[in-house]
């Protein structure tokens, strides 16, 4: 250190030592009392800091894995068709085999004529 320093920093420290001989003991108390509150926030602030540097890492670990898990598995679809679906599309109407004569409703056989009728003027009725 130079000597102009070293004097600066010896003017200060008497300077200091005599003011703290010449305060009034209420003066003291108040700045000993704040001095425990400054010193007792600030412990609890190391203690949020510390708490927010293990969470924050953990979060973002948190994140990116979730992301990951989305990405890397496949969308899925509706397994079953619901039954408003399946007759809603022509192409898979077109597809059904007509039901077995043994094991459909013996009432669906009366009236051929009916769906013979309804088989050529269905298309035409349905367009109105």
């Amino acid at each position: 250190m130079n000597a102009p320093e070293n004097h600066l920093e010896r003017r200060a420290r008497e300077l200091y030592r005599e003011a703290a001989r010449q305060l009034d003991p209420s003066t003291a108390a108040r700045l000993r009392a704040a001095r425990r509150a400054a010193l007792a926030g600030a412990e609890g602030s190391t203690y949020a800091q510390r708490l927010l540097q293990l969470l924050l890492p953990a979060g973002a670990f948190a994140a990116i894995a979730f992301a990951a898990l989305m990405l890397s598995s496949p969308a899925q679809g509706p397994t079953a068709a619901s039954p408003v679906s399946a007759a809603s599309t022509p192409s898979e109407a077109d597809n059904e085999l007509p039901p077995d004569a043994m094991a459909a409703d013996p009432a669906l056989y009366q009236n051929m004529d009916f769906y013979g009728w309804l088989a050529k003027n269905g298309n035409s009725q349905a367009s109105r």
